[in-house]
């Protein structure tokens, strides 16, 4: 029998589900809206049969090792997602049980960051590292902590939330009530607020002027950045100085031997992977200089929050 293990990588949109084999291969996958299951046992429910289709789908000869889980606010310790404000259920679900009613093989929830550092450590460019940074930079800044071989949780499952450090006293709102944190400003939404606070403060011609804060992406700014808008270069240069500086904070108390981008971001590689290189570098303590790469993921492109889910139980 060849063992898999079952990823899911549930979103306040939709929740995804795959068969991984011991190759990162996703021998068979699926994804349905997450909000059209309100009643929380409804949804585990979909969830088992939609594992145990995909099983048929996937092969013959397949055994489950186990299913892993990427969820916001997910906590290890306790197979819960607790109060996730995107999520149709507000208290307190307890994932992991429901869903060992169903099968017999173990389960693990974590958050979804967590999720995608382990995908790094299993399948990816951390393969063989013993201490490592994973900072996903998607609509926020997530973030996993890898020290001596071992994923962070904290007392209570929930470190690594270094995207709620403070980047800038008395910056900008976020949603989680502070001023200032890293993730307003590194980040999706983040560098769409920067280019905004440049297109307001500066002078330079930008295409961007015309386009309302709604419609505009990261994507797009990527592109612009590509044809040479000065506005766009400035986001992205502004975006890589501030992760710069707070990875070198990082650094003098973990020491990582990497640090992984992942996320929509992290594809502009050449303008965001090199120049927060560049800034952490000048930033650095001497003793950490020279030693540190900052890299994009291996796994960029592919789906990593299914992958990181399925490595959970790996």
């Amino acid at each position: 029998m060849q063992q898999v293990s079952a990823g899911i990588d549930i979103g306040g949109t939709n929740t995804a589900i795959g068969i991984v084999d011991d190759n990162a291969n996703i021998l068979a996958e699926i994804s349905f809206p997450t909000s059209g299951y309100p009643v929380f046992e409804e949804y585990v429910s979909n969830i088992s049969n939609t594992i145990k289709d995909l099983l048929s789908k996937a092969g013959s000869g397949l055994e489950l090792r186990g299913i892993g889980v990427g969820a916001p606010n997910g906590n290890y310790y306790e197979g819960t997602i607790e109060k996730a404000p995107n999520l149709p259920w507000k208290d307190t679900v307890y994932l992991a049980r429901e869903i060992q009613k169903y099968f017999s093989c173990k389960v693990v929830v974590t958050n979804d960051a967590k999720a995608a550092t382990i995908g790094e450590m299993v399948y990816g460019g951390a393969k063989g590292m013993k201490n490592f940074v994973m900072i996903t930079l998607g609509t926020g800044l997530g973030s996993g902590i890898v020290a001596n071989g071992q994923l962070i949780y904290g007392a209570d499952g929930f470190a690594g939330e270094y995207g709620h450090s403070i980047a800038i006293e008395n910056g900008r709102q976020c949603g989680c009530g502070r001023r200032g944190c890293l993730e307003t400003y590194c980040s999706a939404s983040g560098i769409k607020r920067t280019v905004y606070e440049l297109l307001a403060s500066e002078r330079d011609e930008s295409k961007m002027r015309s386009i309302p804060f709604e419609t505009l992406t990261s994507k797009d700014i990527y592109d612009f950045a590509k044809q040479g808008d000065k506005i766009a270069l400035k986001a992205f240069d502004f975006t890589a100085e501030i992760l710069g500086k707070k990875l070198a904070d990082l650094a003098t108390i973990l020491s990582p031997e990497a640090v992984f981008l992942f996320g929509g971001l992290a594809l502009a590689k050449d303008l965001i992977v090199e120049p927060t290189q560049k800034y952490m570098e000048q930033n650095l303590l001497p003793v950490y200089r020279g030693k540190i790469k900052v890299l994009p993921s291996a796994l960029l492109g592919t789906n990593i929050a299914v992958l990181g889910a399925a490595a959970l139980v790996h």
